[in-house]
């Protein structure tokens, strides 16, 4: 830091979700002061959104090890091995996290914009020198604002879901469907309420599947209840792999194309929504090359997510101009590239940005990307924090080897074709769990 003043301000760290904590556990480690920003009454508040849903890592792929420590000095028992749900990833460490904290993380504040203070994005001079300036609102509307030696912002996606429209925008008439209630954009903690329903989901990835599974056991239990899952793909998923070492993740697709195999599901491919059409109570989707599906009760549209990055506006930021990823990192994780096989650990040299001391690190740094893994954002944290702490030796060092994926989730062929070769006949225990990719 060139002002000695910044050296006595905090890092703060925008979102107390996973990553967020992680950092501020980090950083405490290193000696320097976090103050970690959460918009949501509690940490891990969007985690909390879908506390239903169960994980495919395991407990000691969702733990931060300087996390641990912090927790461990307060007589925390790590839970050793299992799946958990969202909500006891919360309950059972993340919440304990924010505890051991304490003051250190405010929770219900949203921040509205980071700048360098006295200096607009455009002003060079001194620009370095100057702390940060972070704005936001508190829960009773108050306006706020905090001075910070660094930033980190691991505000994550999950506020910002894809919509159906295959163009990335809307679909027509796709607004006024999801005001009615007839469109929802996350997997239900219920689907009892869709029973003797014509439900359509949308998407290909792993949420979609986990909402396929749901509603194919509701289709056993309910009848007249009518299942279609619309990829834009011209292939089917090919979300189930053999060669997944997540064995969870390549379980949890086998699950929802055997729902298809079965008649349970149908699937629709090539379907690229465009229109939205109400009649009544009921929607007709129309794709763009004219296949229609009548009689809609409801779609849930699992797309992904986008991130927000209107709060950097006023900082100097590097971003990947498809994947709206970090620009350093984003040849590594283009879907167009690497849907198969590993994608390599990062760190503080591909997250830094033009703007000195600021980072953009968890799922936020993915963008739009889909193949985020925690401990790919613990990795983040470590070495960028230790870059923070002018530790360039262990900020360039890789701790982290990633599993291979074996699953084809691109979306750089639309009309079919591969880059993995079919899954050779072996057999995968599916169990009885119904898991998401959002460990």
């Amino acid at each position: 830091m060139e002002d000695a003043v910044s050296e006595q301000l905090p890092v703060v760290v925008i979102g107390a979700g996973p990553q967020g904590l992680a950092a501020a556990a980090h950083l405490l480690d290193r000696g320097i002061e976090p103050l970690v920003l959460e918009q949501g009454g509690t940490v891990g508040a969007a985690i909390s959104e879908w506390s239903h849903v169960r994980l495919f890592s395991e407990w000691p792929e969702l733990i931060d090890q300087a996390a641990r420590r912090l927790l461990d000095s307060t007589g925390w028992s790590a839970p050793r091995a299992g799946y958990p749900t969202g909500g006891e990833w919360v309950k059972q460490y993340l919440a304990l996290l924010g505890a051991a904290l304490g003051e250190r993380v405010r929770t219900g504040v949203t921040v509205t914009g980071v700048a360098r203070l006295g200096r607009d994005k455009v002003v060079d001079a001194g620009r370095s020198g100057q702390p940060f300036e972070i704005q936001g609102v508190n829960a009773a509307g108050t306006e706020l604002r905090f001075r910070a030696r660094a930033v980190l912002d691991a505000s994550g996606t999950w506020a910002k879901p894809n919509p159906a429209g295959a163009s990335g925008l809307p679909a027509l008439g796709e607004r006024a469907a999801a005001e009615s209630g007839l469109v929802s954009y996350r997997v239900p903690p219920s689907v009892s309420h869709l029973s003797g329903k014509h439900v359509v989901v949308i998407g290909s990835g792993h949420s979609a599947a986990h909402a396929v599974i749901r509603l194919a056991g509701l289709v056993q239990r309910a009848e007249g209840t009518r299942v279609e899952w619309a990829i834009r793909r011209g292939t089917p998923s090919g979300l189930a792999s053999a060669d997944d070492q997540l064995p969870a993740r390549g379980a949890l697709g086998g699950r929802a194309e055997e729902a298809v195999a079965d008649g349970r599901v149908a699937q629709i491919t090539g379907f690229r929504t465009s229109e939205m059409r109400r009649t009544g109570q009921h929607l007709s989707l129309i794709s763009d090359d004219g296949q229609q599906l009548d009689g809609v009760d409801h779609v849930i549209v699992l797309t992904g997510f986008r991130p927000d990055l209107s709060i950097l506006r006023e900082v100097r930021t590097a971003i990947d101009p498809s994947l709206e990823a970090v620009a350093g990192l984003a040849a590594e994780i283009d879907p167009n590239i690497h849907s198969c096989g590993t994608v390599r650990a990062t760190g503080a040299i591909e997250l830094a940005q033009p703007e000195p001391n600021l980072y953009v690190i968890g799922a936020k740094s993915y963008g739009r990307a889909p193949t985020f893994l925690a401990l790919t954002g613990y990795e983040q944290v470590r070495s960028v924090v230790a870059e923070l702490a002018g530790d360039h030796e262990a900020a360039a060092r890789n701790e982290l080897v990633l599993p291979d994926s074996g699953v084809c989730a691109g979306s750089g062929d639309l009309d079919g074709g591969s880059c993995c070769a079919p899954a050779s006949n072996q057999s995968i225990e599916l169990g009885t769990r119904t898991l998401i990719p959002l460990g």
